[in-house]
């Protein structure tokens, strides 16, 4: 065999992001080696030789799991038979852990097996950590606190800071997008950011729109909706139709209109991190189908779900969560803060403090070493 190659798999939009990072970084590293992977638009553009194209198997909730298992377990066939056909140096799977964990277990570390992204295992499903233990060779964690918690089970882990930081940055100035949306400058600007899962988007958008039909009843407001580049237009359009809001989009950058943001409103997840690094107040907010949440919640064993939450230990943004998230309460809590200059300050003080835990620039790079190192 002419090149080294090895097999990267990612099954989030959030999750590709880090994938595709890391690709780059590898390849800058060591351009001989060769990448597969298992993801989408933004793992190709990395460099990435593309042998499964994951667009819409992202899923929210055990009945989604269940509705899309054929195609789980066709991706685990094509994924093995692709192993057995030709000499891989390693796996790397990133986050996606109800998939990757369960194919780590099949591949048996037959090759080598490196995690980027852990499972969220601290929060919810400790079991999983014997599976971490058993058949990953390395683990490559973005957050101080997991190489500790990681430590107490006896797996050592690689922090190597959050990807995130190199690359949270918008890519035209404030006053340029703003002209460009004809937004004044005169208006409180604030973002909606529903998550990037046609599901999350249908649950949580419209209790967003509705909560801001309430905050621009009490002050002079304008909404801008980030857009994920790999989100159907058509998912949006349904739910905006329905309401009398002048709303404009930015597809394909959050951090433009985060940049252009006053205040956001901002589903659960890796867009909380986006908001904390960018220094924008936020609330977080998410909302799942009855029986799923119902299922999940008694699994989850930390008193917060926003990541900036956790990583600070505290509550440091409110969060509105399944039945706490109601338009009413939400824009209410918005507009306590929005009227409220030192608690405008204290968010940003805070969100300061959790944007230094991160670590330093370049963590992409640092867990491509890592690997690179690793394999030889």
């Amino acid at each position: 065999m002419d090149k080294k190659q090895i097999l990267i798999i990612c099954g989030e939009p959030s999750g590709e992001l880090h994938a595709a990072t890391l690709a780059s970084a590898i390849k800058e590293i060591s351009p001989e080696i060769r990448i597969l992977g298992v993801g989408s638009l933004l793992l190709a553009q990395a460099g990435v030789e593309i042998i499964y194209d994951t667009k819409g198997l992202s899923v929210m909730g055990v009945f989604d799991v269940i509705k899309k298992l054929p195609k789980f377990f066709a991706l685990k066939k094509l994924i093995l038979k692709k192993l057995k056909e030709a000499e891989f140096e390693a796996v790397i799977f990133v986050d996606f852990s109800g998939f990757n964990l369960r194919l780590a277990k099949a591949i048996n570390k037959s090759i080598a097996t490196i995690y980027y992204v852990s499972p969220q295992v601290w929060a919810s499903r400790t079991g999983r950590i014997a599976t971490i233990k058993k058949y990953i060779d390395r683990m490559i964690v973005l957050f101080e606190f997991e190489k500790d918690f990681y430590k107490k089970f006896g797996v050592n882990a690689d922090f190597v800071g959050h990807a995130l930081l190199d690359i949270a940055r918008p890519s035209m100035r404030k006053d340029e997008l703003l002209d460009k949306l004809n937004f004044s400058g005169e208006k409180t600007t604030i973002a909606l950011l529903p998550g990037s899962r046609k599901q999350e988007i249908s649950k949580i958008l419209p209790i967003m729109l509705k909560a801001a039909q309430i905050i621009n009843k009490g002050i002079n407001a304008q909404f801008v909706i980030a857009k994920p580049k790999q989100a159907d237009w058509r998912t949006y359009d349904r739910i905006t139709d329905k309401f009398n809001l002048a709303i404009k989009f930015v597809e394909g950058n959050v951090y433009d209109a985060l940049n252009i943001a006053d205040f956001a409103l901002v589903c659960s997840g890796t867009a909380t991190l986006e908001a904390a690094i960018m220094q924008k107040p936020f609330l977080i907010i998410y909302k799942m189908g009855l029986l799923n949440y119902l299922l999940y919640r008694p699994q989850v064993k930390i008193p917060y779900i926003g990541i900036v939450n956790i990583v600070a230990g505290r509550k440091i943004i409110p969060e509105f969560i399944q039945f706490n998230a109601t338009p009413k309460k939400i824009a209410q809590k918005a507009l306590e803060i929005l009227n409220n200059r030192v608690e405008l300050e204290r968010m940003r003080s805070n969100l300061a403090i959790i944007k230094s835990s991160l670590g330093q620039p370049g963590a992409a790079h640092r867990a491509a070493r890592i690997i690179v190192d690793f394999l030889k």
